[in-house]
């Protein structure tokens, strides 16, 4: 027996679950398939957590501060904390590099965000480091953390007080268009709709390819490593050094850190690659030798996967000669930071045809054909 839905959200992680929401408030019939046993497993678990505003193009910026604004008003909307903490980005600068990261201020400025360039003595009163190579900082006091994993099952639970209706352990098998709309199989039956929106994480390439075309979406394993217990931790902000890409964070009384692998393959690997740890830790104690006085938690330790685009940027809306197909796919480490926004630009570009709230073009699958790479610096 099929079931019928208006829209079919394939994953349901914190993006799939924020357009879920927004699309069944708009009053459509929503389906939401998870491959998984249960919800919000997969990289939405495993996110280092962050929310910035911190970003050169105009677009980021926008998803970004109005995802964060919804975080911040999270309880009042959803009656569940969002864990929304603004404990601050700093990103050090180094020479050589001061024209992008002031021309990036400009646009953060531009939008209206909170964004700060700070020098090298007043960044250091937020966290300790190696001055050495640093033209100046870059401070966002509205950056911080969420709890992803609670966000995501608020999103949910508010979808399905609106008729939505999770189906776990649910994985697309094969889709195809069929009468007007798609049919999609799955190992617990067929299910119908008129639209299917991809949210499928580091899986959406592999999703796309079961409906028949190609979409440039790829996983890639990070590696986040903690440390145990350490007195500099408390009320550390997230804290980037832009020449290695290392950063880290106070987790309670521990750091969390890491640092993209930049030849790490594309592909489902699994389990900590300890080999990256020490080049990880190179960098981090060239730049904050105090590091060198915790000891390493392998057991709090985690890794988790990336989707990765050619640009490092997400690709959103309608998929250009495939009806009725919408992608939420490919946000490369920065799907915590703009789900709030996307689940309402998506329901928008569903039910109104285009969204209207943010202008998502530059985010639009056909960049790619037409050469357009969105040329996004800040990307951790």
């Amino acid at each position: 027996m099929e079931r019928t839905f208006d829209v079919i959200v394939i994953g349901a992680g914190i993006v799939g679950s924020a357009v879920a929401f927004r699309l069944a408030e708009r009053g459509l019939q929503v389906g939401v398939l998870e491959a998984a046993p249960v919800p919000a497993a997969q990289a939405t678990a495993k996110s280092a957590a962050g929310v910035r505003v911190q970003f050169s193009e105009a677009v980021n910026v926008r998803l970004s501060w109005a995802s964060i604004q919804e975080y911040r008003d999270f309880e009042e909307a959803f009656g569940v904390s969002s864990g929304y903490r603004p404990i601050g980005y700093l990103f050090l600068v180094p020479r050589g590099m001061e024209a992008a990261y002031e021309a990036a201020l400009a646009v953060q400025r531009a939008e209206g965000v909170p964004a700060l360039r700070l020098d090298l003595e007043e960044a250091a009163r937020r966290v300790a480091f190696d001055p050495e190579g640093l033209a100046f900082a870059t401070w966002g006091p509205a950056d911080g953390v969420i709890d992803p994993h609670a966000v995501a099952h608020a999103y949910l639970a508010a979808a399905r007080s609106q008729g939505a209706v999770l189906y776990t352990e649910t994985p697309l098998l094969e889709a195809r268009r069929e009468r007007g709309g798609w049919w999609v199989r799955t190992p617990r039956g067929a299910f119908v709709a008129g639209v299917v929106v991809n949210a499928a994480g580091a899986w959406a390439g592999e999703v796309a390819r079961r409906a028949g075309f190609e979409l440039p979406v790829a996983p890639v394993r990070r590696m986040v490593f903690m440390t145990g217990p350490l007195p500099e931790a408390q009320g550390l902000p997230l804290s980037v050094d832009v020449a290695t890409g290392f950063y880290l964070r106070g987790e309670g009384e521990r750091v969390l850190f890491g640092r993209s692998n930049p030849d790490e393959p594309h592909g489902f690997r699994e389990g900590m690659d300890w080999g990256w740890l020490e080049p990880t830790l190179e960098a981090g104690l060239s730049r904050f030798p105090w590091l060198e006085r915790a000891g390493l938690d392998h057991r709090a330790s985690w890794w988790g996967y990336y989707a990765v685009t050619p640009d490092h940027n997400p690709i959103l809306g309608w998929m250009p000669g495939v009806e009725g197909w919408v992608n939420a796919v490919g946000f490369s480490g920065h799907g915590v930071q703009q789900a709030a926004a996307v689940g309402r630009v998506l329901a928008e570009e569903v039910v109104d045809g285009r969204a209207r709230t943010i202008d998502i073009d530059p985010l639009r699958y056909d960049r790619f054909e037409q050469g357009r790479k969105v040329q996004e610096q800040n990307i951790v």
